[in-house]
């Protein structure tokens, strides 16, 4: 791919991701590095393609407060990416709606010039009609999911929660402290602005990429660290982190130990593997065992076995991942009400496998990046109540409107004697 404006690659990548089924990440990634492209551009073509994903549904609701009849599927691309700009952008009109209307074939240029010339003359009307519309339509959910957190949230924290999932996400960094210490990151790193409630965490407008080739830094949310911190690994100990790759919380516990002790770090994955190798490697992380175990369906491992029974387990289990929606653009299309559930049985399957490994007086961190229920609490109910060598010492939350990081939840389960 060669010489494809910002606003090509984004119409590229949307019809792409409509026809394919495909992950959004891996579509534009694709897509940018093939092309010849500023950087500049790229992060344009990102911002279109993301802001069409985050507001599919508003973008629809004008589309057809425009023309009652169906518009063609290629059709609805461009207005959707044209209506993004005029709208929620606010691109100047003449380049919106010019620039839009250009990257379609002739014979569909007349149709959707003069939709979006009206969308316009009538931007007050639609814009105010779209006011009037539920909270599903304003911020583009599937309408289950914002039932869902209505009655478990409340009507205004839901709304929030909503809100937050429309915005882009804010780019954080944890200092990796076994390579630099905080004030050389941050003379080193004149543009990191440091987080007051973590010191551990920087706040970065764009990816520090020598920072991360140095391995100075891992972009990580700090609702991610809650995990690490209720488990509260020491130096020396044996640690089992049950589902590691891609290794932020495995890097962050081997920080805290001072990289002293073992952590036996686990995944079913093998590219996701090869990734998680890698970031130990680059963070300096050395006392992670790199297995490849999926504890769904496999006996356990010769080489967990031999270092069993395990001081503390972390198990960050696979889930709907509803907390981290911002980051996951075009999750929220791809949920269904029975997912909850679904995971559920494989979350609590994961846990039961696990229970074994655990000492006397030792401790799991159960933890998800999911809002739900059924994830959280309800999961740690079900195996307190078949397990009673168990006892639940501590629970802990990350939620959006609240505390203004990414959705989490942890808790700490601790083996009796």
């Amino acid at each position: 791919m060669a010489q494809l404006s910002a606003r090509q690659i984004a119409l590229t990548a949307s019809r792409l991701w409509r026809k394919e089924k495909r992950f959004a990440d891996s579509i534009i990634s694709g897509l940018l590095a093939k092309a010849e492209i500023t950087p500049s551009d790229g992060a344009f073509a990102m911002e279109l393609f993301y802001g069409v994903l985050r507001n599919l549904t508003l973008l629809d609701f004008w589309i057809s407060c425009l023309r009652a009849s169906r518009v063609e599927s290629d059709i609805r691309d461009n207005l959707q990416l044209g209506l993004y700009q005029l709208f929620l952008l606010k691109t100047p009109e003449h380049a919106a709606v010019h620039e839009t209307v250009e990257l379609a074939p002739r014979r569909q240029r007349e149709i959707i010039n003069a939709m979006l010339r009206a969308a316009t003359r009538r931007r007050s009307e639609l814009l105010a009609r779209a006011d009037a519309q539920p909270l599903f339509v304003r911020t583009s959910h599937p309408r289950f999911l914002v039932e869902r957190w209505q009655q478990h949230f409340g009507t205004e924290q839901a709304e929030e929660l909503c809100k937050w999932n429309t915005r882009p996400a804010l780019v954080y960094g944890r200092i990796n402290r076994l390579k630099i210490g905080y004030e050389e990151f941050l003379r080193l790193y004149p543009m990191s602005r440091p987080l007051t409630a973590d010191s551990d965490f920087v706040e970065l407008d764009a990816l520090p990429v020598s920072a991360l080739e140095q391995g100075h830094c891992y972009i990580q949310d700090p609702s991610t660290t809650i995990a690490c911190h209720i488990l509260d690994p020491k130096p020396g100990e044996k640690v089992l982190d049950a589902c590691a790759a891609p290794g932020g919380k495995t890097s962050y516990m081997a920080q805290l130990m001072q990289n002293r002790g073992t952590i036996v770090a686990c995944d079913r994955d093998p590219d996701r593997l090869q990734i998680l190798k890698g970031n130990m490697a680059r963070l300096r992380v050395v006392i992670a065992q790199i297995l490849r175990h999926d504890w769904t369906c496999d006996r356990v491992p010769p080489e967990i076995a031999l270092v069993a029974p395990l001081d503390r387990i972390l198990v960050d289990v696979p889930c709907s991942n509803t907390g981290v929606m911002r980051r996951r653009v075009d999750l929220r299309w791809r949920l269904r009400r029975t997912d909850f559930d679904r995971m559920q049985q494989r979350q609590i399957e994961i846990v039961r496998a696990l229970v074994p490994l655990l000492k006397p007086n030792g401790a799991l961190v159960y933890s998800t990046c999911s809002l739900e229920p059924e994830e959280n609490e309800e999961v740690v109910r079900r195996i307190l109540a078949e397990t009673p060598i168990l006892r639940l010492e501590a629970e802990r939350y990350s939620l959006p409107f609240r505390d203004g990081f990414d959705g989490a939840f942890a808790a700490k389960l601790v083996r009796n004697v």
